[in-house]
């Protein structure tokens, strides 16, 4: 009899949990069965509960959200901490390097200024120049020449060599009082001293009126590859040495032919610059005793 009491008294306890389990149940499902049929007897009161409750909510959520966007703003400070970090240290590198060329410099402006004492150098005096537009391309199917806005009230002379930041563009035929006729390299009547830059072979690049000169009266042996830039070298008078031309396109028995670094159709402005060379008058003063036309 103990026992079976004990039994009762034990499991007592258990009974009413699950009792007040079902009325919970049965009250919730009688509460939503409720609100389906007044949703569908009457929506809008349902709409204005549903609004309540979310106006409710929306401070309680907003709240909630203020952590998170705090540390999403945290983590996005400390990724642009570490990108500036990163950039700070690639422009002390940066300087460091930059430092180092300056010393160099400084250093070999020194050693050449020595070099030049020991040799008892004397500089000669900077070419005049001038800057002019490209007004009119007054060439055609035989001749290669374009016109300058600038002429001898500017201290334009024939003869002077006319060049850009890219390299050489020909020189000046004709000078009238505001304008200049300036024949191009790739004139049928050009021809001018040159030398190839890495093996110093000398030649005379002949223009043929069309975008490729061609180098013609190399020394026998001689050793010419695509890739090789080809400048001015001094010789005869009309121009300096070391202007850029261009470099070597094909090498074959058609001949050798370069690509020069200035294009005619994008020549807007020029440089006219006097060298102080009097090669090409020279030349032309010969010619004209002689009856040659050129």
């Amino acid at each position: 009899m103990t026992d079976r009491i004990r039994t009762i008294h034990a499991t007592t306890p258990h009974s009413g949990n699950d009792v007040g389990d079902r009325i919970m149940n049965v009250i919730l499902i009688g509460a939503s069965l409720a609100m389906l049929v007044v949703g569908k007897a009457n929506p809008e009161m349902m709409e204005g509960a549903r609004s309540s409750i979310s106006d409710v909510a929306t401070p309680i959520l907003e709240t909630l959200a203020r952590p998170i966007s705090s540390t999403e703003k945290v983590i996005s400070e400390i990724g642009t901490i570490s990108e500036i970090r990163n950039e700070n240290e690639n422009l002390r590198s940066e300087n460091e390097r930059l430092l180092q060329w300056q010393s160099a410099a400084r250093k070999l402006e020194i050693e050449n200024r020595q070099l030049k004492g020991l040799l008892n150098f004397a500089p000669g005096a900077e070419p005049g120049f001038v800057t002019a537009s490209i007004i009119a391309d007054t060439g055609g199917s035989f001749v290669r020449s374009i016109l300058a806005s600038a002429g001898s009230r500017n201290g334009v002379t024939k003869g002077n060599a006319v060049i850009t930041n890219e390299g050489l563009v020909g020189r000046v035929q004709g000078v009238g009082s505001r304008s200049a006729r300036i024949l191009l390299i790739t004139d049928l009547n050009s021809r001018i001293p040159v030398v190839i830059e890495s093996t110093r072979t000398r030649a005379i690049m002949a223009g043929d009126n069309s975008e490729r000169p061609k180098l013609i009266h190399l020394p026998p042996g001689a050793t010419v590859s695509p890739g090789d830039r080809v400048v001015t070298s001094g010789h005869g008078g009309a121009f300096p040495p070391g202007i850029q031309i261009g470099i070597v396109t094909s090498v074959d028995e058609k001949g050798i032919f370069l690509q020069p670094f200035v294009q005619r159709e994008r020549i807007e402005f020029v440089r006219i610059v006097d060298y102080g060379l009097k090669g090409i008058l020279d030349a032309d003063s010969a010619a004209e005793g002689a009856g040659i036309n050129k």
